[in-house]
Formats: C-alpha cells, sequence, structure tokens
C-alpha cells in the first residue's frame, strides 16, 4: 500500500486540483536522495497524508539541492521550501513562513573512550570536526561557507551523515554534527554501534521547522496551516515523525 502512495506523488493532478511543488533537498531523514527518483525519508510520506488529506492541491515533489533551493524558490520552480528555518540562509528572499510546529536537534557525536566525558563538547578548539556540507551551524554563527568552516573551524565537508559517522568511529574525525532524528535512524540500521558513540548533552541549534511558500504559490500560508493542523487532529503528525524523536510543539496562534 505505501508503495501505491508513493506513486501517487509523481501523478499529474486533476484539473480540480491545484498542483503545489515542494522542493526536496538531501536532508536525511527528512529527504534521502530526491534525485534517484526513489522516495525515501519523511516528507514522502507527508505528502502522501497532505494528498490523502483533502482534495483540492495535489502536492508533489520536485528535486532540488541545499545550495540551489533558494534560486529555485525564487524563480518558481519550487512553490515551497519544507522543513526550513529563516536563519538558514532566506535572509534575502521573499518568503511566508508557516510554522510546522516541528522540532528536531543538532547535537555533538563522537567516540565514546574511557578518559572522554560531555566535558569534551564544551570546547571545539583544536578538534577535527566533520560537517555536512552546506548546513549552516549555530556554532559557526550560521556560516556554511566550506573555506571558512575547514580553515576556521578544522572541518571536513561531506555529503553524507553516515560517512561523518564513519570518520568518528575510525578515527579520523573527533567530532561529528548530526539530528537527533538521523541519528535515531542511523542507530536502527547499525545494531552495536550506539554503546560505541558518545552523544552530546549540548545541543548546537534547535530545528524548529517551518515551510516556506513563495509569494505566487498556488496555496496560501493560512490554507497550508489548516491543512498541517489536519494532520495533527487525524494522528498522521505524530504517526510521521515521533519514532524519529521529532517532537510536536505547540504552535502559535497567528
Amino acid at each position: 500500500m505505501l508503495l501505491v502512495a508513493l506513486s501517487a506523488l509523481l501523478v499529474t493532478p486533476t484539473s480540480a486540483a491545484q498542483l503545489v511543488r515542494i522542493g526536496a533537498a538531501h536532508f536525511p531523514p527528512y529527504t534521502i536522495r530526491p534525485e534517484t527518483g526513489i522516495d525515501t525519508g519523511l516528507l514522502p510520506q507527508l505528502i502522501v497524508a497532505l494528498n490523502q488529506l483533502q482534495n483540492d492541491y495535489q502536492f508533489v515533489l520536485v528535486p532540488t539541492s541545499i545550495p540551489r533551493r533558494f534560486g529555485d524558490l525564487q524563480q518558481g520552480r519550487i512553490d515551497m521550501a519544507i522543513f526550513e528555518n529563516p536563519k538558514w540562509g532566506w535572509e534575502e528572499i521573499a518568503y511566508t513562513a508557516v510554522d510546522m510546529g516541528l522540532e528536531d536537534a543538532e547535537v555533538f557525536v563522537s567516540q565514546r573512550l574511557p578518559e572522554r566525558q560531555q566535558s569534551y563538547f564544551d570546547d571545539l578548539q583544536d578538534k577535527r570536526l566533520a560537517l555536512f556540507s552546506g548546513y549552516h551551524y549555530a556554532f559557526a554563527d550560521f556560516n556554511a561557507d566550506t573555506r571558512y568552516l575547514a580553515k576556521k573551524h578544522n572541518a571536513t565537508l561531506t555529503y553524507s551523515h553516515d560517512s561523518n559517522l564513519l570518520m568518528v568511529l575510525r578515527g579520523r574525525a573527533d567530532i561529528a554534527l548530526v539530528t537527533r532524528s538521523f541519528l535515531s535512524d542511523y542507530l536502527l540500521r547499525n545494531d552495536g554501534v550506539g554503546p560505541k558513540l558518545l552523544v552530546s548533552e549540548r545541543v548546537d541549534q534547535v530545528y524548529h521547522h517551518y515551510a516556506l511558500l513563495r509569494a505566487q504559490a498556488p496555496i496560501s500560508a493560512a490554507a497550508f496551516a489548516r491543512m498541517l493542523q489536519g494532520l495533527r487532529d487525524n494522528g498522521q503528525m505524530l504517526k510521521i515523525f515521533d519514532p524519529y524523536k521529532i517532537a510536536l510543539v505547540a504552535v502559535p496562534p497567528s
């Protein structure tokens, strides 16, 4: 049934339904390699739930990338960027934000060693960091420039959280930064790795997720907010996000 539902993401909408194109950039576990055409991750599940909720709009995925998504929204190639935060490079771009009422967090992960305690994460100086290229980190004042991160913070930039954690496990990096949601999924996929990792109590940033809609989007911010509330009411938001330790939080009244 899930495969049938996911295939509906690529179906041409009926004439009565307005097409809403959501940008899908690699951001595991939210979106995983969308350019491959294999619909995996939490975003495809959310789109299925949105399309099942109503008949006025047909939501579809449009593959993009971390650096390209800004231009895609500006140029109208996508109508919405999702699981976003206004601090992540959107300052010069016009949009309307919808609070999704979802929170995740980015944590520091190192190899567990007998002498290593939580204080290890207090000072990042002289530590080799493994980071995801294009991400905006709070410890670096949200500066995503790869040259700056490599020089200022002794960082190795990759396009794989799995690779970053493997670097830590093999002693090629001291600390990797990953989201709690990704780490939860990673530990499920890699049995026996959990005891080998030390996870920080320190949080680099809390991800409070927003959907960012372009001004000419076929759906209004208010209408999309009502749909998200509908998915809360019918239990779909909890079903999709709770297994990944992504918290549903109260949405302030607009």
